[in-house]
């Protein structure tokens, strides 16, 4: 479980930090937009109380601390059948990258009550609405290298 171990502190390090400086360090939460790479790349502040695209999105407390739970118990869940499948480098990288950033947005539910979402790319004449940071590519790596991985051939 090092690989996944070491793939889960690097994503976590790597999302907390990136939120950190984006979020505080350039006040994206109170200057909301940043032009990056006009027009392909923008920050653009969002917070987040649901699940992916907002979904579920509620500003009780109790949806706060349902969906913090609910990750926990799913990068739990995933740790523990990924450590007794003894799984390969690619199960174990695709654990770490999920477990990481779940546990990122566990952080910033509990810090700011939100998840800090502000990635923002745009293409070919279409605007997206919507922001994603880095522990949602990490989690969306994870569940597919989860899928591709599991039920392969294991390490000694």
């Amino acid at each position: 479980m090092r690989i996944a171990t070491l793939t889960l502190l690097i994503i976590l390090v790597l999302d907390q930090a990136l939120k950190w400086f984006v979020v505080v360090g350039l006040n994206l939460r109170e200057v909301l937009f940043i032009q990056v790479l006009p027009p392909w790349f923008n920050l653009t502040m969002a917070w987040n109380r649901g699940v992916n695209f907002g979904l579920f999105a509620n500003d009780s407390d109790v949806m706060r601390w349902v969906l913090i739970a609910l990750a926990v118990v799913i990068s739990t869940w995933v740790w523990l059948w990924v450590r007794r499948e003894r799984g390969g480098a690619g199960l174990q990288l695709s654990a770490g990258f999920l477990v990481g950033g779940a546990l990122g947005n566990v952080i910033d539910r509990l810090i700011w009550g939100a998840v800090a979402d502000f990635l923002n790319f745009t293409c070919c004449g279409w605007h997206n609405p919507y922001a994603f940071n880095v522990a949602d590519i990490a989690i969306f790596i994870g569940a597919f290298g989860l899928i591709l991985f599991a039920g392969g051939k294991k390490d000694p």
